[in-house]
């Protein structure tokens, strides 16, 4: 896990330096997540990232077309353990901008999310589930996505219910094998955080935010991220109260570019600049592993 923390790393440290860009204004479930906040005031100068940075960043987190499975090809190279967390982790994302729309009624808009569990995720988890002493739970994930579908709202807090049974004992099975839970929990969310710059990416087509879904992903990987890191934020400021409140920062600044579940008519950043506030968050979180 270090080691690929220390290459990515570098990675970030090459990006922001190349951006030009200065100082940054159960347990994995956290609390509730913060508000997304506001976007920058109009005009407000973005910074930019040569291409080629771009490219070195991303291509072993994210492919550059979207597809089946792609949010997760990147995880892969990580450890075991880091991978299932991550895969749990994107998951309570998905659910989490799903649960998100389907409070505001946007029945057709939340379906992809609870979907994309299914289709995406589970697939890799399963084999492991028996390791974690998690008892299987496609059919939950199922039945909560057919209650989405059929719009049944009657039935939706039941159905959710059932998913995060099998969540909270994969965090809790999780937790303990962990040697350093503040830590690996941090890791995990950085791994989020960067699976949330590629789903933009691919939200982002030709300066307008033509994907709606990638867009919505990118913020329910994003909440996601800062429930956990938040979950676990008395034990990181002990460790390290100036780079926790340096993480805390750069979450703020990336929030705002996903002010609404529903995408803004236009990208408050593009990809670049939010590959870079990723990178700073990275940076400042290595502090705390």
């Amino acid at each position: 896990m270090k080691s690929r923390n220390k290459i990515w790393l570098g990675v970030g440290a090459f990006v922001v330096i190349g951006a030009g860009a200065a100082g940054m204004g159960g347990p994995l479930a956290g609390p509730a997540a913060p508000n997304l906040g506001a976007g920058p005031a109009p005009g407000a100068a973005v910074p930019r990232i040569p291409a080629g940075s771009i490219a070195l960043a991303q291509h072993t987190d994210h492919p550059q077309e979207a597809g089946e499975a792609g949010e997760t090809r990147g995880l892969a190279n990580l450890p075991p353990e880091l991978a299932f967390a991550v895969r749990i982790a994107l998951l309570r994302g998905h659910l989490l901008i799903g649960d998100e729309l389907v409070k505001q009624q946007q029945w057709n808009a939340a379906l992809p999310h609870f979907l994309h569990p299914t289709e995406e995720l589970y697939g890799d988890l399963k084999d492991k589930l028996d390791e974690y002493k998690v008892p299987p739970f496609d059919g939950a994930l199922k039945a909560l996505a057919d209650v989405v579908k059929a719009r049944k709202g009657a039935d939706y807090a039941k159905a959710q219910q059932s998913v995060t049974e099998a969540l909270i004992a994969a965090d809790a099975a999780m937790k303990e094998r962990s040697g350093d839970w503040p830590a690996f929990v941090i890791e995990t969310a950085v791994e989020a955080l960067k699976a949330a710059t590629g789903e933009y990416q691919q939200a982002v087509v030709d300066g307008k935010l033509a994907k709606p879904v990638e867009y919505q992903d990118a913020r329910g990987f994003i909440l996601q991220a800062a429930r956990m890191i938040e979950s676990v934020a008395p034990d990181l400021e002990k460790k390290n109260a100036t780079a926790l409140a340096e993480v805390r920062a750069g979450l703020i600044e990336l929030k705002k570019v996903f002010p609404t579940a529903m995408p803004p008519r236009v990208p408050v950043k593009d990809p670049a600049a939010v590959l870079a506030d990723v990178a700073r968050i990275e940076l400042a979180a290595a502090k705390l592993m």
